[in-house]
């Protein structure tokens, strides 16, 4: 499955799963139900791929692509709705209106592209010490998970809200 989903030859893999025995230890392994997932977005079947995301609980290794299938599915939709391409505030006020299910999200919120656990370490450190050097930078990565250039990145932003937070008091 997991090459013919490589491939992206989702037609042979739609027959793949068809041809499957209906067991339920096999129909509800979460490859299958991924495959699925991969298949039913293809073919515009958005309702099952909803029903598949929402009532099955999945590994966090595989959030990200089921996550992307479910926001481009949700923005397929609004286009045909709106007949024109979504544009950058469309997109967010469907990510809005649409939430990521539990199943496919650990549930942490993300602020500034950052996962909040991520930017309340960026924001200790950077009160503490607002020019960290190279090698702190990869200490602050290490611990966050994120890159060297988002921890810079980081600085950025938290510097400003430290300045601006200073400007507001």
């Amino acid at each position: 499955m997991h090459v013919l989903q490589q491939a992206g030859n989702v037609e042979r893999l739609g027959r793949f799963l068809w041809s499957l025995p209906q067991c339920d230890k096999l129909q509800l392994h979460e490859s299958v139900l991924k495959a699925k997932a991969v298949v039913a977005f293809h073919r515009g079947n958005f309702k099952e791929l909803y029903r598949l995301l929402e009532h099955h609980q999945y590994s966090p290794h595989n959030h990200a692509k089921l996550q992307a299938l479910w926001l481009k599915a949700h923005y397929v939709e609004a286009e045909k709705l709106r007949g024109r391409p979504l544009g950058a505030v469309g997109k967010y006020r469907v990510r809005r209106k649409f939430p990521l299910p539990r199943t496919i999200w650990d549930g942490e919120e993300t602020s500034y592209c950052f996962k909040e656990k991520s930017r309340s370490v960026l924001r200790d450190w950077y009160t503490h010490n607002p020019y960290p050097s190279p090698r702190e930078k990869r200490e602050l990565a290490e611990a966050t998970g994120l890159t060297t250039t988002q921890v810079s990145r980081g600085a950025i932003f938290e510097s400003l809200f430290l300045l601006l937070d200073r400007f507001r008091a």
